[in-house]
């Protein structure tokens, strides 16, 4: 089973997170979630994967809401992973219309390949062209 544990010290390690299980049954992993743009440094959840699931769900009523390093650690059983698709991509006349530019009062836009204006608009109020490819 495997086990969302949230609300962490940032200072807590992997290990931390394994031997804080390990005493209710075979830990598989331990996992704290790190941010690889900010040092590595914990984001302040964790995953924890029991082989046990009766063990996994005595560990989860024992330390849900229970105070590890000074902080109420939320436990709970991790929801499965979505698929929710990829993201956005390339589209060959889909580089929208609407909004940006320099504009001093007015319209919106920029470089546009499929519709809407834009583009730098000096006179106040009005709308603009900008240089759009269709």
């Amino acid at each position: 089973m495997n086990i969302y544990v949230g609300n962490l010290n940032w200072n807590m390690t992997s290990d931390d997170l394994y031997n804080l299980f390990s005493p209710y049954g075979e830990v598989v992993s331990a996992k704290i979630i790190t941010d690889k743009f900010n040092n590595n440094r914990s984001k302040g959840f964790g995953f924890v994967e029991m082989g046990d699931e009766s063990a996994a769900r005595q560990a989860i009523s024992e330390l849900h809401e229970s105070e590890i390093s000074g902080r109420k650690i939320v436990v709970n059983e991790s929801a499965p992973k979505q698929d929710n698709g990829g993201g956005g991509g390339f589209k060959k006349k889909s580089f929208g219309g609407g909004g940006g530019g320099f504009n001093r009062g007015g319209g919106g836009g920029g470089f546009n390949r499929g519709g809407g204006g834009g583009g730098y608009n000096r006179n106040r109020g009005e709308g603009g062209g900008g240089y759009n490819r269709y």
